[in-house]
């Protein structure tokens, strides 16, 4: 274990689990060096299905340098519909080629628009739109550019073999494009994609949401300048902070930055009578879904936060220790894919240690940590120990979620390891594994590189 970081840090991911110095390098040199195409978990209803059962048009499209909402917005724009008629089951990053499902309410196939950079496949229809549960995970397949250290990459295959609790292949080496396929495990930590890779902010916004305060929440993200943006970006938000001066904010935020300016435009409206609910109706011009991540990401951060303190504590994360909250694997998952289902849980007594622990070494349970929502119970332990005094050291109690709207979470837990069968070889580098939903690529990744996380893309 070695320290991660500084960029990683500050949204708790504090460790590599791996010693070894990593590759170096890049992600992303070209968009089809990133490849994702979603394991899907839903089933349509033919087109000539009626439209008053199945007002859902549904399809499947391959993306090249398009980030989701984006896309979403420029299919709505498109339609001439709300973007809220868009649905998906996941996120995904701009800079890849990916595949994923979308759901439209209320339209016709030939309606679709012809739009750069996308090929869609027309599926079917269906009575709802998609969620976030019809997607069970993702497969990738990623290719690292200018390796400095591309041999060291077996080493930290084994060190993450080990960390998942097995042991690590003993393939030839010599074989430079030979691909070895081994079962590895990393901290299921929240990638740095979640709170903003270039300006890591969504978990502070959020924060200051589940504790009230709408106006910090507001200035969180209309605020905090970054190195990594344009000046006259900078500027703007420097200006904001200055002088809450609304109006002119409008005019100095660059068009590009259209949430900024629409918080801008709400704030404008109410000028010299700003009140807490006004900063509370700014931040809900944003989308339902933006809305939601940044409570997301503020339970995100003390997840991050959790895990990185067990592994301070030299606490395991492939079996449990008694206090631990286990959950058990989700049996309907897609072949291939192990998928924790944290519906099924179970607190791990002193007596139920031996048999989760069996259950976690076959690949059946799984040890969690919480995202921290109104009813959401916390462990025993010296586990729980860690998961309440994250929560202090954050002044957050369970029932700050209890909020209005798209704010509210009621939380979960989640499994705090994650495991893949991954497939190395070299000439490129290239990494392919699976993932189930909501785990990221970059926490593998970033063990092999050991990079600047903005490398990581």
């Amino acid at each position: 274990m070695r320290p991660a970081h500084p960029t990683e840090q500050t949204v708790g991911m504090e460790y590599y689990v791996s010693d070894t110095d990593g590759v170096g390098g890049r992600l992303r040199a070209s968009d089809d060096h990133f490849r994702v195409r979603e394991l899907e978990r839903f089933s349509t209803e033919p087109l000539s299905a009626t439209t008053d059962a199945y007002p859902h048009l549904v399809f499947r499209a391959t993306l090249r340098s398009w980030d989701t909402n984006d896309f979403a917005g420029r299919l709505s724009d498109a339609l001439g519909v709300s973007r809220e008629r868009v649905s998906w089951a996941g996120t995904k990053d701009k800079y890849a080629v990916t595949t994923q499902l979308f759901s439209v309410y209320g339209a016709e196939p030939e309606e679709l628009p012809d739009v750069n950079g996308a090929e869609i496949e027309v599926l079917g229809r269906t009575g709802r739109s998609l969620e976030f549960g019809d997607l069970a995970g993702n497969e990738f397949e990623l290719v690292v550019s200018d390796a400095g250290q591309p041999e060291n990459a077996s080493s930290i295959t084994e060190e993450l073999a080990a960390f998942a609790g097995f042991e690590g292949t003993d393939g030839d080496e010599s074989d430079a494009t030979a691909a070895e396929s081994t079962q590895v495990g990393v901290p299921n930590f929240f990638g740095q994609q979640r709170f903003g890779s270039f300006r890591p902010i969504t978990h502070e916004v959020g924060l200051e949401i589940v504790r009230g305060d709408w106006e910090g929440a507001v200035m969180a993200y209309l605020g905090n300048p970054n190195d990594a943006e344009p000046e006259a970006t900078q500027e703007a938000r420097r200006f904001v902070e200055e002088t809450r001066d609304w109006q002119e904010a409008l005019e100095r935020f660059p068009g590009g930055l259209r949430y900024e300016r629409s918080m801008c435009h709400e704030l404008a409206e109410h000028d010299g009578d700003v009140t807490a609910e006004t900063y509370r109706a700014a931040l809900e011009r944003l989308p339902s879904n933006l809305q939601r991540l940044f409570v997301h990401a503020a339970q995100s951060y003390a997840f991050n936060l959790i895990l990185s303190e067990r592994l301070e504590r030299g606490l395991p994360f492939d079996r449990p220790v008694e206090g631990d909250v286990a959950c058990f694997v989700d049996r309907d998952a897609p072949d291939g894919l192990v998928l924790p289902d944290t519906d099924r849980e179970q607190r791990v007594t002193g007596r139920r240690v031996r048999s989760v622990t069996r259950h976690c070494e076959r690949g059946r349970a799984f040890v969690t940590a919480p995202l921290v929502g109104t009813e959401t119970e916390l462990a025993d332990g010296e586990q729980g120990e860690i998961e309440r005094e994250v929560l202090a050291d954050l002044d957050l109690e369970q029932a700050d979620f209890d909020l209005p709207g798209e704010f509210y979470s009621s939380g979960t837990r989640r499994a705090i390891q994650v495991r893949t069968d991954l497939d190395l070889s070299t000439d490129p580098l290239t990494l392919s594994f699976s993932l189930p939903k909501g785990s990221y690529a970059t926490v593998v990744m970033r063990e092999y590189l050991k990079v600047d996380p903005v490398d990581l893309g």
